[in-house]
């Protein structure tokens, strides 16, 4: 979106910067509980990723990495219900900080209506709200009618609890829908797929992702998401309820199942792949599930660890902001929805932003899906932000990027991870 004033001088060209500045790429590793063992290997992996406090891994790596939860699962999965008294607490004040940010369906043995709404009243006694939906499996509870064969959103269904969830605040969902591309909200790019010491297996990933993409030409549903690389689009669920679903990546070479766990996500997040997404200036949702350990008592290994320390080093170098799922969904959708103005008087160029055109909502975003938001302009000493009628005191202005321009943000501000 590119906006421009005229004086008797010159013109202001003004134009959304996609990322927040100085990030050059986004990430957000979307973790998927299934089998964890319990409350302390899920505490000891969120404290490594989010923290710098000492673990059994060594130092964290001070990261802002989010995870899901689920309530009615089978004996010995970590889970809402199997959990004791403390565990059930620590649930509560992550998903209030911020920290679990995904309702992974409502578990296994969730079958009815019943189930969802005794889970649903538990999260608003507590005053817990999730906005991000992930089917789980083969959950009853799920959207997905194709890849993930659920029945949450058939009103007819004893499983139906769609209005339920949705009334309760629940925005964005995905079904099931993985690429292998790298880098969304981009051109489709497959260069990042082959690799050259697995020339038959990354081959046989190539075609598949062609094939979504043929398809999705041609005009199937189950890959229109794959077409056009978009990280989320408006959707209707079967109850003609509208949410945003959103696409998820595992751009492994031996596809979208490969190494998504927590002992192969160094052969996901490798060096090569975050170059990769920075180069092409894209925006990944991981596809993976760190909560499957070979060890409860370290729940990463070596290289794992390794790899998680080289993307703190991309975080903190200014190359990829690291966020949670809800978080970057809510910049993408900011980028792609606010309305903004400019003109000119004697201070200099006024931006006044307008967040109540939300195409699939009719409702204003949320002042946190704001924080990062950036606006390329030409002079940011002389530039004022102007946000629903109110002008932003805090203006953050910033020096010229790696394309040569300057800027001015409305300031990113960071979760702070709790302490129990």
């Amino acid at each position: 979106m590119i906006m421009s004033v005229a004086n008797d001088r010159k013109v202001d060209k003004v134009q959304i910067r996609r990322i927040p500045y100085p990030y050059r790429a986004m990430l957000a590793i979307c973790s998927d509980l299934d089998e964890t063992p319990n409350r302390q290997v899920y505490w000891e992996i969120m404290r490594f990723l989010n923290t710098t406090e000492t673990t059994s891994m060594g130092p964290g790596v001070g990261l802002e990495v989010g995870n899901s939860i689920y309530f009615d699962m089978p004996p010995g999965q970590f889970s809402y219900w199997n959990t004791d008294d403390a565990g059930r607490e620590m649930i509560r004040t992550l998903i209030r900080s911020g920290h679990i940010d995904c309702l992974h369906s409502f578990g296994n043995l969730a079958t009815t209506r019943s189930h969802a709404a005794r889970a649903l009243d538990e999260l608003a006694r507590h005053d817990c709200k999730l906005e991000v939906w992930v089917d789980h499996s083969v959950a009853p509870t799920n959207f997905g009618a194709d890849i993930m064969r659920g029945y949450g959103d058939i009103p007819e269904h004893e499983a139906y609890h769609a209005d339920l969830t949705i009334g309760q605040g629940v925005r964005y969902v995905w079904r099931g829908r993985v690429t292998s591309i790298i880098g969304q909200d981009v051109k489709p790019q497959f260069s990042g797929i082959f690799s050259a010491r697995h020339p038959l297996a990354s081959t046989k990933t190539l075609a598949k992702e062609a094939a979504k993409h043929v398809l999705a030409r041609l005009g199937n549903t189950k890959y229109a998401i794959h077409g056009p690389n978009r990280i989320l689009r408006p959707v209707r669920l079967r109850n003609d309820m509208l949410v945003y679903e959103f696409l998820r990546s595992n751009p492994h070479w031996g596809g979208i199942s490969s190494c998504d766990r927590a002992d192969g996500i160094n052969q996901v997040l490798t060096e090569s792949m975050l170059n990769h997404l920075v180069d092409r200036e894209g925006v990944c949702i991981l596809y993976t599930h760190l909560g499957k350990v070979r060890d409860p008592r370290i729940p990463f290994s070596p290289p794992v660890i390794a790899v998680f320390r080289q993307l703190a080093d991309a975080y903190r170098e200014g190359r990829i902001l690291v966020t949670t799922t809800r978080r970057l969904l809510g910049i993408c959708r900011a980028v792609r929805e606010i309305t903004f103005d400019t003109s000119r008087d004697e201070s200099g160029l006024r931006i006044e932003i307008n967040t109540s055109g939300s195409q699939s909502f009719g409702g204003e975003l949320p002042a946190s899906d704001l924080t990062g938001l950036t606006f390329y302009v030409s002079n940011p000493d002389a530039t004022r932000l102007i946000l629903n009628g109110r002008e932003v005191s805090n203006i953050q202005r910033n020096d010229p990027d790696h394309t040569g321009r300057p800027s001015v943000s409305l300031p990113w501000i960071a979760l702070e991870f709790p302490r129990i």
